[in-house]
């Protein structure tokens, strides 16, 4: 997740369990600088690989033209591991979601240029996304990776990986789905496994924090911060 898209929860969700618009957002939406490229590549791009927004469910199978796996990724910032994803697992189709422009151009203009046919990029919040377009059970996995960490105590309400949230992310996925969470905060990792193990319709595929799957690419964010002895930590969970 970007910088400039920033995680922050609200109201507690309804008592029949469903999120409202207000109860959970998965963004604030700030203003940033697009380079000329990511401008064109924007414009160009997502009439061919943008998937509007509408409240209601889409069928993923018409959108990419064949069966497959679906797997969503949450706030992927400029897009580099997710373009990197896709093209090592040509085989399953990824909708990515992003709010934040710079980073919606970025990975039209990677799409563009690797030639990425089982990507699709949803601009929108990703609460309401999952909440109103993905059909329950539908998914193969979700990945978030590197949410912000609101690091001060009096911001961790602000943090995305939370109980409301996962319960929905659950809800979407398939029976054997997965749900892969990565961090460089060591104690909202320690967060991420609690929320996450207090899922009851979530097992944890792991003693704990998971090895690194393969299929996650190393970015340059997380390679800076290895080198600077920081630690990654990585939650796989899968519905039950």
């Amino acid at each position: 997740m970007s910088d400039e898209q920033l995680p922050v929860s609200g109201d507690e969700p309804t008592p029949a369990g469903r999120l409202t618009s207000q109860s959970i957002r998965s963004f604030v939406l700030r203003q940033g600088r697009m380079s000329e490229a990511q401008h064109r590549f924007l414009d160009e791009m997502m009439p061919k690989v943008g998937l509007p927004f509408r409240p209601e469910p889409v069928d993923l199978a018409q959108v990419f033209g064949r069966k497959a796996p679906h797997i969503v990724e949450i706030g992927f910032g400029m897009g580099q591991a997710t373009a990197q994803i896709a093209q090592a697992r040509p085989d399953d189709d990824f909708v990515g979601i992003e709010v934040h422009a710079p980073g919606v151009g970025s990975l039209c203009k990677l799409i563009d240029e690797g030639g990425i046919s089982n990507l699709r990029i949803v601009q929108h919040d990703a609460v309401e996304v999952l909440r109103d377009m993905i059909p329950e059970a539908s998914l193969a996995g979700v990945h978030i990776y590197f949410p912000d960490p609101w690091p001060k105590k009096r911001h961790h309400k602000r943090r995305l990986v939370q109980g409301p949230f996962v319960k929905l992310i659950a809800s979407r996925l398939a029976p054997g789905g997965y749900l892969h969470c990565a961090t460089d905060w060591e104690e909202y990792a320690q967060q991420m496994l609690e929320v996450l193990s207090a899922e009851p319709q979530l097992a944890n595929t792991a003693e704990g924090f998971a090895p690194k799957p393969d299929y996650r690419p190393l970015t340059k964010f997380e390679n800076r911060g290895i080198k600077l002895g920081h630690g990654v930590w990585d939650v796989v969970f899968r519905k039950v």
